[in-house]
């Protein structure tokens, strides 16, 4: 499975599209866009590459991974599909602006399609699958691909650091169990690919993250 990076809006979000080079078939995850200029840059990926979008998840509902919700749902008939544990944040988009202060407009969510822990998700011949990470967000997830050897980790692990856990639903101590029970108990080999900044691996997260 192919790893593509996109990064977008002020909050600097890793939106990442996943696709199948045989099938084309492909996910995004995180959709951030914020601008039409960000919109086109999926719009024109996906077309120069053939690709089919078949789903749109999110590893969480935090409103700077969720931007690009409605844009995508709208384009490519998509529904959004997350833990519904994140549900009270899905339909507090708008409230969410006006906590960070951001002067744009933006839709309240609903998460259609549920996923939960040890859930499949296909992608041409290749499976990503669902790891419940509570901690940042009551609902965030994580999405591993055992034949590929990466883990999109959403904003639970970052290089060197994890997810901030004072926003609304955050749980600092539960975060730190879901990371040593969930994650770090994955192959040391696995690439990490975090909601923000750059790729690590858990084996350097085993061994320099001063948080675990």
């Amino acid at each position: 499975m192919i790893v593509s990076r996109f990064t977008f809006n002020l909050f600097g979000v890793n939106t990442y599209i996943l696709w199948d080079a045989d099938s084309r078939e492909a996910v995004i995850i995180d959709p951030g866009m914020t601008k039409e200029t960000e919109c086109k840059q999926i719009d024109d990926f996906v077309r120069e590459n053939s690709l089919k979008l078949c789903h749109m998840i999110n590893t969480h509902m935090h409103i700077d991974h969720s931007f690009g919700v409605s844009y995508i749902s709208r384009k490519y008939g998509l529904p959004l599909e997350a833990n519904k544990e994140d549900q009270f944040l899905a339909e507090r988009i708008q409230q969410q602006a006006k906590m960070f202060g951001l002067p744009i407009s933006v839709e309240d969510l609903n998460i259609n399609t549920a996923l939960v822990d040890g859930q499949i998700i296909n992608v041409g011949s290749e499976e990503l699958r669902v790891i419940h990470v509570p901690g940042h967000s009551p609902g965030g997830i994580a999405f591993y691909s055992p034949e590929s050897g990466f883990l999109i980790s959403g904003d639970s692990l970052f290089q060197r650091s994890i997810g901030r856990t004072d926003l609304p639903g955050g749980d600092y101590n539960q975060l730190i169990n879901s990371l040593n029970v969930k994650l770090m108990t994955l192959p040391g080999e696995t690439v990490v690919y975090p909601g923000h900044g750059p790729e690590t691996m858990i084996k350097d997260e085993k061994d320099f993250n001063p948080y675990l």
